[in-house]
């Protein structure tokens, strides 16, 4: 059996020590960007590897770039192949924020063509809650492989499509922004230097994917919240976004559980958009 969205705490204690599985602890705080690194250190669950979401996930930022560029593939799939992935390894992913930031690995590895890899539902809370190993000690090393993935551009939706598409007045893609109320209404900008949204986008803030304890809303209910957004128009036809193009991987989670596949990944998000002042911004609902 493979993993492709969620997994929990008690399956993925019994495969600890499966050489085919692998474990990444991607604990990240945009505010102190060691912090995830620190906890790793101190526990974790026992042989995960820590992903760096800017060392590892991403590319060095440029004039024109986001906050958090899609690394490059080969760089990618050259640290995946360090890390023992090949393409029959199942991997499980998992933080301490609700899955925000894992996303962001379980994303990659689809973009690579890489399917068997799931997020720990309610993840380093719900391990600890559940009482299950944990250790600090470095993983043991791993054989390392030749991870081969190709990335698939069409699952990625550029500035320059939402561009031409916002100065022409079209609506082949519906433009959802993950982030929240006050970030898209440009109530408050905590981040990046200019507030607001892309003109005619949607918001559905990720914080409604998880229930009270966490974990990831069932499909029925995230059909519920999905369903409507689209209109009746196909999952192909939606560009996520957030701030940076990592937590709007959130919301294509939550899409997969509901059963509504293929929606794309606006990777440069609001900080790439406003990289140039001519592009226009909207606020307010």
């Amino acid at each position: 059996m493979k993993f492709e969205t969620l997994i929990d705490c008690e399956t993925l204690a019994v495969r600890l020590d499966d050489p085919a599985w692998r474990v990444f602890d991607c604990r990240f705080d945009l505010a102190d960007t060691q912090r995830g690194e620190r906890a790793h250190a101190t526990a974790h669950v026992p042989g995960a590897f820590y992903a760096h979401i800017d060392r590892d996930l991403s590319d060095p930022i440029t004039p024109q770039s986001g906050r958090h560029p899609l690394p490059d593939p080969v760089r990618l799939r050259d640290w995946l192949g360090r890390h023992g992935v090949g393409s029959a390894t199942q991997v499980v992913v998992y933080d301490d924020s609700g899955g925000t930031m894992a996303v962001r690995l379980w994303w990659l590895l689809r973009w690579l063509g890489h399917t068997r890899v799931a997020v720990l539902d309610g993840g380093w809370p719900a391990w600890i809650r559940a009482a299950m190993p944990i250790e600090d000690a470095p993983p043991r090393p791993v054989t390392a492989t030749n991870f081969s993935g190709q990335p698939d551009w069409g699952q990625v939706v550029t500035t320059a499509t939402l561009a031409t598409q916002v100065a022409t007045g079209g609506d082949a893609l519906l433009v959802m922004d993950a982030r929240t109320r006050e970030r898209f209404r440009g109530d408050a900008e905590p981040i990046d230097p200019v507030a607001g949204h892309i003109p005619d986008a949607i918001n559905l803030p990720l914080v409604g994917n998880l229930d009270d304890s966490g974990r990831f809303k069932g499909p029925v209910a995230l059909h519920s919240m999905y369903a409507p957004a689209l209109a009746g128009r196909s999952p192909v036809d939606v560009a996520v976004m957030c701030g940076s193009g990592v937590t709007a991987c959130h919301n294509l989670m939550a899409m997969e559980i509901a059963g509504l596949h293929g929606g794309r990944l606006y990777a440069g998000s609001w900080s790439e958009w406003i990289r140039d002042p001519a592009r226009p911004v909207a606020t307010g609902d």
